[in-house]
């Protein structure tokens, strides 16, 4: 870790997060001792209500050792050892409308996004999914949004499309009406040498045509000219989103996925993730989140259930 500033949940997410009604989620995996712990943080903070999927036996006991009060809680049993019954069970859960969030447990992600993208199970609406990082450092008020770092691994138009409006609907649940969203490649200029660069700007020209509404899209930008005032009019870039960018649309995994992990190691960020244009959200924890990610990700999924933005 080269920063060793602690990590900020931002206030802002809790006081949104104010006066809504509890989300029922749906925790795939909930029989591991970090799941529950972050499951229970979600719950005292009047988040969640959370529903417990997996070995009864092992949660129960966890929640004694936690000294948790799960009594009034529903806990459903998945007897079957393999990991994708837990998967399948929280996934049927939302499907039913029986709970209107998902929390990636001690569950495998594959075997998750599997039981969510089920043609005939599953969650699948008629947007493609994709992952978004809510990212804050310690400090400061600013949010900065990316996407997708995590699921679309080579996305074309049609899919880039889907990832802005995900990302703009999420953006508009928490509070921002109209966000700037900014294309990235390595450069300012289309050219065919950088087909990205080419990528993003069928793209800006597609959300100004209609595509995208409720947001200022626009680029393609470098990653500097799209945070930074002072690098975008050194350039001499006249644009509302340059320097100024709420949403970073990356054009390919390994990009959004380097980008997040430098602000992470670098700047003590908060990478708070989730998956959007499922039926529900879902939360995307990995194991080596610190509990404040689990807890940022779970405020952002249940504000986004409760005001209708999966």
């Amino acid at each position: 870790m080269l920063s060793t500033a602690p990590y900020e949940v931002p206030r802002y997410l809790l006081d949104l997060a104010q006066g809504l009604e509890r989300v029922p989620m749906a925790v795939a995996g909930a029989d591991n001792m970090v799941v529950m712990e972050s499951a229970k943080q979600a719950a005292d903070a009047g988040l969640i209500e959370p529903v417990l999927v997996g070995d009864r036996d092992e949660i129960e006991s966890l929640a004694e050792t936690m000294g948790w009060d799960i009594s009034g809680l529903r806990l459903v049993e998945t007897r079957e050892e393999d990991e994708t019954a837990a998967a399948r069970t929280a996934v049927a859960l939302a499907r039913a409308g029986e709970v209107g969030a998902l929390m990636k447990g001690h569950v495998h992600t594959d075997a998750l996004m599997a039981a969510v993208v089920n043609r005939e199970s599953g969650l699948r609406t008629g947007r493609r999914l994709s992952h978004v990082f809510h990212m804050t450092v310690p400090g400061r008020d600013r949010v900065l949004m990316i996407t997708d770092g995590a699921v679309n691994v080579h996305p074309d138009a049609d899919t880039l499309i889907d990832i802005v409006n995900n990302a703009v609907g999420l953006a508009h649940a928490l509070g921002n009406p109209e966000p700037k969203v900014a294309m990235l490649s390595g450069t300012e200029t289309p050219i065919p040498a950088m087909p990205s660069s080419v990528q993003a700007r069928q793209i800006v020209e597609r959300a100004r045509a209609g595509e995208v509404k409720g947001a200022v899209v626009d680029g393609p930008f470098a990653f500097d000219n799209a945070v930074s005032r002072e690098a975008a009019k050194l350039k001499g870039i006249d644009s509302p989103v340059a320097g100024r960018a709420d949403i970073l649309v990356v054009p390919n995994i390994e990009t959004g996925n380097g980008l997040f992990k430098m602000m992470v190691f670098f700047m003590s960020g908060l990478a708070a993730g989730i998956v959007l244009g499922a039926k529900v959200p879902i939360v995307l924890t990995s194991r080596a989140d610190p509990p404040e990610a689990r807890l940022a990700a779970t405020a952002i999924a249940a504000i986004a259930a409760a005001r209708g933005k999966a």
